[in-house]
């Protein structure tokens, strides 16, 4: 299997836990908690809670930042809550679902540079920074419950720059897996996006994206032939020979500007026609 991550990370990341412990005995924890206006898991040792989507209140001036971040991070790891209220007012509408598009920073940022695209029927469920484990947490939430026709899911960049720790090509694949697999249980048509091209990854710098986004899109390619599911390769389309984003198609060499999202968009209508026929 391929490691995602530099080989000592299994010693960073088990150093990390157990960091992540020891805080959790501190007092400044509780402060994190004072963060949250009407945390539910104050006072509730179970865990299950009837309102997990408290209003959440991130410090302004920096100070006690992470200590929020780590709070949240381990309050909703699916983020669960960023979609709540909108996914309850869509089933509300009765509006048809067509497509829902499920990723990390690329198709959470698209609605933002071309909300236009975001009609008949397309609903856009991305979230900045999320890998595949936390895609799959809310994947009932944000894509089973809303009934549509089609899922598009574009998801692994995050996975390959390790933002929830280490990962193996094999699980990041399961994930993906697992979720065309529930998609297809449920009626829902599954078009997987390839994964973008990124010579650098400039939060993580010590990765080599390049060769791990070939080898998951080969492996994304066949996959959705093996199964009739619809590959869209939008990494063809976007990338120099040697492997990252062509000039001007990016803000930072990972994620698309509106020209980038202007090259991805006729490659999804095509995907979309040829998945549901219309």
């Amino acid at each position: 299997m391929t490691d995602l991550s530099p080989p000592h990370f299994r010693n960073v990341r088990a150093s990390f836990c157990a960091a992540l412990l020891a805080c959790a005995a501190l007092p400044t924890v509780a402060t994190a908690q004072t963060m949250v206006d009407g945390d539910p898991h104050a006072d509730d040792p179970s865990g299950i809670v009837d309102n997990p989507c408290p209003q959440h209140a991130m410090p302004t001036d920096g100070t006690g930042w992470h200590m929020w971040n780590l709070h949240m991070l381990t309050r909703d790891f699916g983020q669960l809550c960023r979609y709540r209220a909108a996914n309850s007012d869509l089933k509300a509408s009765g509006k048809p679902v067509r497509v829902v598009f499920m990723g990390d920073s690329i198709t959470d940022n698209w609605i933002n540079l071309d909300k236009e695209f975001f009609v008949d029927g397309r609903v856009d469920r991305g979230i900045s920074g999320q890998t595949t484990p936390q895609m799959l947490v809310r994947f009932r939430e944000d894509v089973i419950d809303l009934h549509p026709q089609a899922v598009h899911i574009m998801a692994g960049t995050n996975d390959i720059a390790g933002n929830t720790g280490a990962s193996t090509l094999a699980t990041v694949q399961g994930n993906i897996r697992t979720m065309a697999e529930l998609a297809k249980a449920h009626g829902i048509k599954v078009i997987l996006g390839s994964i973008p091209p990124a010579g650098q990854f400039p939060w993580a710098k010590d990765k080599n994206p390049v060769p791990v986004i070939k080898a998951m899109n080969d492996w994304l390619r066949g996959y959705a032939a093996q199964n009739g599911f619809t590959y869209v390769d939008y990494h063809a389309a976007m990338t120099t020979p040697e492997g990252a984003m062509k000039d001007g198609l990016s803000s930072d060499g990972v994620h698309p500007a509106a020209k980038g999202y202007a090259v991805m968009e006729p490659l999804t209508l095509a995907a979309i026609r040829k998945t549901l026929g219309q």
